[in-house]
């Protein structure tokens, strides 16, 4: 088969199909996620001073972690130092 025959075999053929439907927006992904976390964890939603939250930030950055890692290891931490772990 020459070089001019597989080009025009190849352009013909419908592209496959990966997925069926339409994709998810990002809400309807934000919501998922929600709901599957909801079954294994507790939400906890605080108001803290902008100073605060910029030092959360800086160390969410340095350790590379979430919010949410940080917080958890920082709770765990002052559990074990009052014994209550």
């Amino acid at each position: 088969m020459s070089l001019v025959e597989n080009v025009a075999t190849s352009t013909t053929k419908a592209k496959r199909s990966y997925r069926k439907g339409n994709p998810l927006s990002d809400a309807d992904k934000q919501r998922m996620a929600t709901s599957r976390k909801r079954a294994t964890h507790k939400e906890v939603k605080v108001f803290i001073e902008p100073e605060l939250k910029a030092l959360l930030m800086n160390m969410c950055e340095q350790d590379g972690l979430t919010q949410a890692e940080v917080l958890t290891q920082l709770i765990e931490r002052e559990a074990r130092n009052r014994n209550l772990s």
